[in-house]
């Protein structure tokens, strides 16, 4: 086998983001890890490819903990959506795709990922009524293209929004219920039977590109289904990622189904586990704060497309203060608009001091760079692996050009990472001690092309989802009158703001 040549990053200024400093540092990195972390001038061999990086502040690659590829195609197609108004738009929005459009999705929001400093995602992608080996292959491919880490789980049900909410069928017209009866959800041995075809089959290198498993949402998956996709997981070893008490509607729908919040019932099916991702999370109380912890599970906290969908603000310091994991995410392009991970660590601040007067419990700039690197690498199942820079890591970084205006004057590194930096000091993005990125530009990628295919997509998509718009659009205001009731029911758990 070829031995790669070592790399030797010179002249970088590194982060570290609880000293709130940024001093200047080599990094030796060999066979795509972090050899050694020394001061300049440390000592490599002469035949190391040698990375210039003056005037750079060098910080580990952002980790999103939860995205969805496929919104990268509908970003910008609505305004005034709740939780409950995008799934009713889903088919709209991302149905009708090909083979192909599912890649350039994906190569999307790759893209956009890298451009924001982001090398790992956990990405639950759409491919209804089941996933295929075949949809899967696309997805991963566009990961590889670009040259990101990622987390591949694709989205499972086996109901849709309509019969997942108890009474929304019957407050639709009768008409429009006939328009419904033409739309089904696969049966949940379908779904499992796929996955399990998926998961044997995988021969990917799971060092960047991981498979996993999404049922969706509780309400939306039967209790067959849920334990099928646990037993599935523990089996393969893979992780669970789900949207988890993400609005007051799926709160309230629960108890109404299951006599009990969401979380007690996936506890008392045994589904929480090491392994499991919670999304959202916004409507836990104390009690499913604690089934969390006890069960070491992970969240995935989304506070972009909690306040775009007005879903609410998570309890984020309840979270960390029970010991969970948690990991910061830009959820779906459709639905949070981008994929810039800075954009989602400043929300994850400001966030945080609307819960409370006091200061001392809102979220520091070194806990949020924190749970935007490592706390995701946990949500990903990457710990020990990438989020951190120090030996033995993953050879992941972020270059910022500490000439543009985020960083002039350089008061506070780390403060200036969470607070000014906007992406447009994305200088280089290396994962695996190779740069994906440089300069501005991609090194594998041929972005032009991209450009013209997605134009391509897009206005074909417009006329192939035209049906499924105007269903969507005629279901809407029954959709959301409905849903707005069952969100004004009283709740023993706050998370929107007084006078909502």
């Amino acid at each position: 086998m070829k031995h790669r040549r070592m790399t030797v990053i010179r002249g970088a200024r590194l982060l570290d983001a609880p000293a709130h400093e940024a001093k200047s540092a080599d990094i030796l990195i060999k066979e795509g890890r972090i050899h050694e972390v020394g001061p300049p001038g440390l000592e490599a061999p002469h035949e190391a490819i040698v990375v210039e990086a003056t005037d750079m502040l060098l910080m580990p690659g952002l980790v999103n903990a939860h995205s969805h590829s496929h919104g990268s195609l509908a970003k910008g197609m609505a305004d005034r959506f709740s939780l409950e108004l995008l799934l009713n738009a889903g088919p709209w929005l991302s149905g009708e795709r090909t083979l192909e459009e599912r890649y350039l999705s994906t190569l999307l929001n790759a893209v956009e990922l890298v451009q924001k400093g982001c090398t790992a995602v956990y990405d639950l992608y759409s491919e209804f009524p089941v996933p295929t080996v075949e949809g899967l292959e696309a997805v991963c491919r566009a990961y590889e293209d670009v040259g990101i880490r990622a987390v591949v789980a694709p989205m499972m049900a086996d109901r849709l929004l309509f019969e997942a909410i108890p009474g929304l069928l019957d407050a639709i017209p009768t008409p429009l219920q006939r328009d419904l009866d033409r739309i089904r959800a696969a049966p949940y041995e379908a779904s499992i039977e796929s996955s399990e075809k998926l998961l044997r089959g995988w021969s990917r290198d799971r060092s960047k590109i991981r498979l996993a498993l999404a049922p969706t949402i509780p309400l939306h998956c039967s209790d067959e289904f849920l334990i099928a996709c646990r037993d599935l997981a523990r089996d393969h070893g893979v992780g669970l990622h789900m949207h988890l008490a993400e609005s007051k509607v799926q709160v309230i729908a629960g108890l109404r189904k299951y006599g009990k919040t969401l979380t007690a019932h996936l506890d008392e099916l045994g589904f929480i586990s090491p392994g499991f991702a919670g999304a959202h999370c916004v409507w836990l109380d104390d009690e499913d704060l604690q089934r969390i912890a006890d069960n070491g599970a992970s969240i995935a906290h989304n506070p972009g497309s909690n306040l775009r969908l007005g879903s609410g603000i998570a309890p984020a310091r309840a979270m960390l203060e029970r010991g969970i994991h948690v990991g910061i995410g830009t959820d779906g392009s459709s639905c949070s608009d981008n994929q810039n991970m800075f954009e989602a660590m400043r929300q994850t601040s400001f966030v945080s001091r609307m819960q409370s007067p006091d200061y001392s419990t809102w979220l520091s700039t070194e806990e949020i760079i924190h749970l935007a690197t490592a706390g995701s690498a946990r949500v990903l199942g990457f710990e020990d692996e990438i989020g951190c820079i120090a030996p033995g890591y993953r050879a992941d970084f972020v270059f910022l050009d500490l000439n543009t205006i985020s960083y002039v004057p350089l008061n506070d590194p780390t403060n200036q990472v969470v607070n000014c930096e906007d992406g447009g000091g994305v200088h280089s993005v290396m994962v695996d001690g190779r740069m994906i990125f440089q300069d501005g530009s991609f090194t594998q990628l041929d972005y032009g092309k991209m450009l013209r295919n997605v134009e391509k997509a897009t206005e074909r998509l417009k006329g192939a989802t035209t049906k499924s718009k105007d269903l969507a659009m005629k279901l809407e205001k029954y959709v959301g009158a409905y849903c707005v009731g069952l969100a004004r029911e009283p709740y023993h758990v706050h998370r929107m703001l007084p006078g909502s």
